[in-house]
């Protein structure tokens, strides 16, 4: 009986250690240290708006009650209203950006996915699987692009989540990574109490009376059962059991009427093998944490994409503007010469083919008039749209956009960085390089879950409880001359004591093996997540290359539009002293009206063309700005003011 009672106490004091322990270990880190925690991309992760935080209570209620978000505010900002004068929107590519962080709808579309990303973090820290974050570039805004209408800003991606399209188990660009997370089932860390009560009549047809004294046996049972379990992320798991229950019978041979009983059991689970430690049992937890800085990273891929957009569109903008402008000087000059050529016909100066020639010559400017014209309102349309949350504003709709930055007054800057230098740069400010590393680090979590996942399940299962019996004995069993035969307590009270006394222990100590024959699954997926991981690799080296050959060719590109511009420039120069020479030969009766307008008509062309080359020169500028990611920084554009839609006076 001693050493029996030295072994109580010995299970019960490793149980409480055990227990202890695993208590310790219970706060689940947000990302314990470990080798494949990288850097943040910031100094500083950038907070959002409280529109999209999570309301937080300290009513425990709060858990089961719905969160909800505010609908989305579709009024402009503002600042739209501020740039307006005279029923004219005056416009700058400066403000032109700030109104795109404060209304632009793409933006507002992507800085959705910041708490949705918190959201996974929450969920994984509670042993849920991670469902993805944004990791693509929305591209809902017409203009501004390379192929024609409604294209997006260059480089922009498909919007979505890491699962990216092409069917199951298929990623971005053309990645598979089914085996994201795979591993040992992460079980759930929120503590869970379970609670049964209720009360059963139940009656039992008897072939035989002798045993139970009727013909047919009622019992009636009630129970209040109540339970508590844990998870920990060391792959352990604990459980506390409490049942209880009270019997009523119309047997007279029932020993105790009504019966009571209490009982209890801790119990305790300790994976020894796969799933042990935090390794595999946080891995969703971690990817989701660097989920959360792949959909930092992406909302500032699309603030950069939306930027050179808006950038484009301006340009495109200004361009359509000034050629608005020159047709409409180039139209009145034809005008007016047609009206001195009717003059000098009426006093017989000239012949009157002269003037049928003006004619036409004006009916030609008048039609590139009014597709200039319609052009530019296109490109006011896709300004607006792109600047503003709504449209259905009417003044707003009729309102005129004017550009007060001009292509003319634009100057040819020679880069001082060589081209190996804008590389440098790319590789390391391009969001898509730092996506990738971070991908890299939730492959590397994966691979090594995976070979954990290969192990047998060895677990160490103990658990410790006690169990105690009350009622009032059948007078029956009364013994005579004996005042009290039994040594059961005839109330509840007298259960519950006797559970928790240890009169009457239940304990158990072992080790539970499962061994997979084969083990194909676990084998088949670990050997897959080695070739995503490198398949993986191949493709962040063919991403490197590819900023590289970007770089390059957009640098090559701002040489020869350039070299254009200048070509443009003196063609110009010399159209406009042409046109001056031939008007003075005009004036002075050696040079018809018809070889003035054609002078004049091919000042006009070189100045389009002038136009069109500065705008090309400003694009191939955005763009090299975009490749070698300097894009936000040359804007003067912090990413906070993006997420929060409000840019303040102070930024530049």
């Amino acid at each position: 009986m001693r050493s029996s009672s030295r072994l109580e106490r010995l299970a019960a004091f490793l149980f409480c250690s055990v227990v202890c322990a695993c208590t310790c270990f219970s706060q689940q880190p947000t990302n314990p240290a470990n080798s494949n925690t990288i850097a943040n991309t910031s100094p500083s992760r950038p907070h959002y708006s409280s529109v999209f935080k999570m309301p937080s209570s300290r009513n425990p209620l709060s858990a089961y009650s719905p969160s909800s978000t505010p609908e989305p505010e579709l009024t402009n900002s503002p600042r739209l209203n501020q740039l307006i004068r005279d029923g004219k929107l005056y416009l700058s590519l400066k403000d032109a950006i700030r109104l795109a962080m404060e209304n632009n709808l793409d933006i507002a579309i992507a800085r959705y996915n910041l708490p949705i990303a918190d959201m996974d973090i929450l969920r994984t820290k509670a042993g849920g699987v991670f469902r993805g974050v944004n990791a693509g570039v929305v591209e809902g805004t017409p203009g501004g692009g390379v192929g024609g209408f409604g294209t997006g800003a260059p480089g922009a991606g498909a919007g979505g989540t890491t699962a990216g399209a092409g069917g199951a188990g298929a990623g971005a660009s053309g990645l598979v990574q089914s085996t994201l997370g795979v591993g040992t089932a992460v079980p759930s860390y929120d503590p869970t109490i379970v609670a049964s009560v209720g009360a059963e009549h139940q009656t039992t047809p008897l072939a035989n009376q002798r045993i139970y004294g009727v013909p047919l046996l009622q019992l009636n049972t009630g129970q209040a059962n109540f339970g508590f379990s844990q998870a920990f992320a060391t792959g352990s798991s604990i459980s506390f059991e409490f049942n209880n229950n009270r019997q009523t019978t119309n047997s007279p041979f029932f020993n105790l009427s009504p019966a009571l009983g209490a009982m209890y059991r801790f119990s305790f689970q300790q994976q020894l093998l796969s799933g042990f430690g935090f390794g595999p049992n946080l891995r969703y937890l971690r990817i989701a944490n660097n989920n959360k800085k792949i959909s930092d990273i992406a909302f500032k891929d699309q603030v950069m994409a939306t930027v050179t957009q808006i950038e484009n569109i301006y340009w495109d903008l200004v361009n359509a503007y000034q050629q608005s402008q020159v047709n409409e000087q180039s139209r009145a000059f034809a005008q007016q010469s047609l009206e001195n050529a009717r003059k000098q016909l009426q006093l017989e100066s000239i012949p009157a083919m002269d003037v049928m020639k003006a004619e036409a010559e004006v009916s030609k400017r008048e039609q590139d008039l009014t597709v200039a014209r319609t052009s530019l309102q296109l490109q006011e349309l896709l300004m607006k749209n792109a600047l503003t949350k709504s449209l259905e504003d009417p003044v707003l709709e009729s309102v005129n956009v004017v550009p007060t930055d001009t292509l003319q007054s634009a100057q040819i800057v020679p880069s001082n960085q060589s081209v190996q230098e804008l590389i440098q740069q790319a590789l390391r400010d391009r969001p898509e390089l730092a996506e990738s590393d971070v991908d890299l680090v939730n492959r590397q979590i994966s691979r090594k879950a995976a070979r954990n996942a290969l192990l047998p399940s060895l677990s160490l299962v103990a658990f410790y409880g006690g169990s105690g019996l009350a009622g009032p004995l059948n007078p029956v069993y009364n013994v005579p001359d004996v005042p009290n035969s039994s040594n059961v307590p005839a109330d509840y009270p007298g259960a519950l004591k006797n559970a928790f006394n240890n009169t009457a222990p239940d304990y158990y100590v072992g080790i539970n093996l499962n061994i997979p024959i084969r083990n194909r699954v676990a084998k088949a997926d670990q050997y897959r997540s080695e070739l995503e991981y490198r398949q993986a690799e191949l493709r962040r080296e063919e991403l490197r290359k590819q900023i590289r050959i970007e770089v390059r060719n957009a640098e090559y590109a701002l040489e020869q539009t350039a070299a254009r511009v200048e070509a443009a420039r003196k063609s110009r120069d010399l159209a406009q002293r042409t046109f001056e020479i031939t008007q003075k030969e005009q004036v002075l009766g050696a040079g018809s009206t018809f070889q003035t307008m054609t002078a004049q008509r091919d000042l006009a062309l070189a100045e389009l063309d002038f136009v069109a080359a500065m705008t090309v020169y400003e694009k191939a500028r955005v763009e090299v700005e975009r490749a070698i990611g300097s894009t936000l920084e040359h804007n003067g554009i912090a990413i906070q003011d993006a997420i929060d839609a409000t840019v303040s006076s102070a930024t530049p």
